[in-house]
């Protein structure tokens, strides 16, 4: 399974938790298994809710404003996973790295992403942290400035190969204004697509699971277009839902050279349970392409589709956001 020193496939882990990084997360990594790790809203809120883990860092922590004890809990678990990703980092500085994501509530103020990216990125102080960024139009000037900066960027929620375009171009300006090398990701979501769809296509005697990989696989053509060897493509929301898919399918069928592919705990461990470690067959851009044709034949129009996803999962990672100061502030 050694697809890093062949095609520079990694694996990173799509889950942070109190108790995981005290335990399995380090004997993951250790065996060369995860190469990397991210976060999000609806992670920290799962994390935190969910454990009992936080109950005695909140309680000691209680006079503080309810954000600032989200960032404590949240940049403590960050810096645990930096440091335990960090030799990694070291060895091969394209991997190594652990996300965290800006507050929700700023995906349209650019102004106040960047300056909340450059404190979390100073107050963590791991190089192999990368601050991550919603690709909306606002989160393209942040990431070109932050990337300027010399900070690692993650941008996120990419549903369409637009975004990815922007984004990319971004980070791509960004990095060539800045006197430090960064690294960044393009977080290109994969299954919401097939669950938003799926029933649609099958209506149509389309065949079903197919267009969130088809879609990644044109975003990973455009970024690969820019031909920075610092920014890669990583492929996310790739957790299954259909119980007739193996629970590995998007990691078996997104695995491309220059690339990543971020999934859940238990996605990771049913890939390495089947025991398929082989490069996936890539499509070319060109069937890519003809496949779009043929939906848009079929009256599906990608944009609405696009502009929906990126909608919605904006306004679940503010409703994550929330509910977890919530649940800070009950204690």
């Amino acid at each position: 399974m050694n697809f890093k020193q062949t095609i520079n496939f990694s694996l990173w882990c799509d889950f942070i938790q109190k108790d995981f990084l005290d335990n399995k997360f380090k004997q993951l990594v250790d065996n060369q298994i995860i190469h990397g790790a991210t976060s999000n809203p609806a992670i920290f809120k799962e994390a935190i809710v969910s454990s009992d883990a936080y109950a005695q860092q909140i309680s000691i922590l209680k006079a503080n404003p309810v954000k600032k004890i989200y960032e404590e809990l949240a940049i403590s678990d960050i810096k645990k996973a930096a440091s335990i990703l960090y030799p990694l980092y070291e060895e091969d500085n394209d991997d190594g790295f652990i996300s965290l994501e800006v507050d929700p509530m700023l995906c349209d103020d650019a102004k106040a992403t960047i300056e909340e990216g450059i404190r979390l990125y100073e107050t963590i102080d791991y190089d192999n942290v990368m601050i991550k960024i919603p690709a909306t139009k606002a989160g393209y000037e942040a990431m070109e400035e932050l990337s300027a900066k010399g900070i690692n960027i993650n941008a996120t929620l990419i549903f369409s190969p637009q975004q990815a375009i922007e984004s990319t171009k971004a980070i791509n300006k960004g990095m060539q204004k800045g006197l430090k090398t960064t690294k960044a990701v393009i977080s290109v979501f994969v299954s919401r697509l097939d669950r938003m769809l799926d029933e649609r296509l099958k209506k149509l005697n389309l065949k079903t699971a197919q267009l969130g990989i088809i879609n990644a696989t044109k975003c990973y053509y455009e970024v690969e277009k820019f031909k920075n060897k610092n920014i890669r493509t990583l492929f996310a929301s790739t957790g299954v839902k259909d119980d007739s898919l193996p629970q590995s399918y998007y990691i078996d069928n997104l695995i491309f050279p220059h690339s990543i592919n971020t999934a859940p705990l238990n996605t990771i461990e049913s890939y390495i349970q089947n025991n398929n470690f082989i490069e996936s067959d890539l499509k070319t851009e060109q069937e890519c392409n003809e496949y779009f044709e043929l939906l848009s034949t079929k009256d599906i129009n990608m944009q609405p589709i696009y502009n929906k996803l990126l909608q919605d999962g904006l306004d679940a990672f503010k409703v994550s956001f929330e509910e977890l100061l919530n649940k800070i502030k009950l204690g």
